[in-house]
């Protein structure tokens, strides 16, 4: 088998872990798996559960160890593939030498792509240090070619705020011009108590697609989606990368049918506010949706 073969459908996820549950490499890797990817994982955090229980233990990967793991890989010429994901990353240090490793890894593979979920807070608030926005703006956009922030991750990107469609168009093009071809805005707050609204831009040799769609909102707070959202994204792109829109749709259809399911499960335990074990996004049941989602979501034109 030559190398293109072999890393036809190979990804370096680089993201937070989880001992029980399901957030970052936890939440990103069965998927690709089902969708056909061989995944190898580097944990930037490896704790006992999310940080959502009253109490999480666990460790912090710090750079020196990122870059003991890579040149691991290196030595043994295992740093060839197909796609980079990187997802929570929690310190400075940790992610500068994350820039360093992207750049290695195109090095070894030009056709390389990277997808970053820059996460970095929600709700108008940063939960990292703030000193990562910089590096993420000037150092890591550059070398994307698909992200998926959320509404604040992108106007914190650009310096931009979102009150409109029109102001929301205008952020995903300044995110273009920072390097990445293809963002997907996964969430804003331009729909309703019970209806988020996401966009999705692509712009390939000077042509521009846009689309919008919308994702009916349950009344409960599920963790991991995030990372849930971008490896199905990887994948639908994969399979689909002359249709943003249909990549789209069986992302945000995925996703719904996770939660649906996930939602269902919670309340047969609590009919009042479920608790954070028994929100766990149900992974292993939604196998089918995974594999094959039925689009209930669909995309309109930007």
């Amino acid at each position: 088998m030559s190398g293109d073969a072999e890393t036809m459908k190979r990804v370096l996820s680089i993201q937070s872990h989880v001992v029980s549950g399901y957030v970052g490499n936890k939440s990103a890797s069965f998927p690709l798996q089902l969708l056909g990817f061989e995944v190898d994982t580097i944990n930037s955090v490896q704790f006992s559960n999310h940080t959502g229980y009253p109490v999480f233990k666990g460790q912090v990967l710090n750079a020196t160890e990122l870059g003991d793991l890579y040149d691991g890989l290196k030595a043994n010429k295992l740093n060839r593939y197909s796609h980079l994901l990187t997802g929570y990353i929690g310190s400075l240090s940790f992610l500068e030498k994350v820039s360093e490793v992207i750049k290695d890894l195109k090095a070894a593979n030009a056709s390389l792509i990277y997808v970053c979920d820059p996460v970095m807070g929600d709700n108008a608030k940063m939960y990292v240090p703030a000193e990562l926005l910089p590096v993420y703006r000037d150092q890591v956009l550059c070398l994307a070619d698909i992200i998926t922030p959320n509404q604040y991750e992108a106007e914190l990107l650009t310096g931009m705020k979102i009150v409109d469609e029109a102001s929301a168009r205008a952020v995903l093009n300044r995110l273009h011009e920072l390097g990445p071809h293809t963002v997907v805005m996964s969430s804003s707050n331009l729909g309703s108590d019970d209806i988020l609204v996401g966009m999705a831009s692509s712009k390939t040799n000077g042509c521009f697609t846009g689309v919008r769609f919308e994702m009916p909102l349950l009344p409960a707070i599920f963790t991991g989606t995030g990372d849930l959202f971008a490896s199905l994204l990887l994948a639908w792109l994969t399979k689909h990368p002359h249709s943003l829109q249909l990549a789209v749709e069986k992302t945000v259809s995925t996703i719904h049918h996770v939660i649906k399911r996930t939602f269902a499960a919670a309340q047969q335990v609590h009919n009042d506010l479920p608790r954070p074990h028994n929100l766990e996004l149900k992974l292993v049941q939604s196998k089918r949706d995974i594999e094959e989602p039925s689009i209930c979501i669909h995309c309109t034109p930007l």
